[in-house]
């Protein structure tokens, strides 16, 4: 878990939800299940896909050396230590 997923999950999650409740809302299923269900999916899958993103911004910013992932001894990020 790094920082940058961290930040773009507040992104990714009100972009999915959204997404998701006007699909619903689109396809005329206005019940508060159908609108409750849809926020829920959105907002389970906001983390694994902000993950993804920061993965892959990562792995195009030339300055940024991927190996250091691997020597991270925990999976809560140090707020001193340097990014990961």
């Amino acid at each position: 878990m790094d920082r940058l997923s961290i930040y773009l999950t507040f992104m990714v999650g009100s972009v999915t939800t959204g997404a998701l409740v006007i699909a619903v809302m689109t396809l005329g299923w206005y019940s508060w299940l159908a609108i409750g269900g849809a926020a829920a999916i959105g907002f389970v899958i906001a983390w694994p896909i902000s993950y993804v993103v920061s993965r892959r911004i990562k792995r195009q910013d030339k300055g940024w050396d991927e190996t250091k992932v691997e020597d991270v001894p925990s999976v809560i990020p140090d707020p001193s230590g340097p990014e990961v």
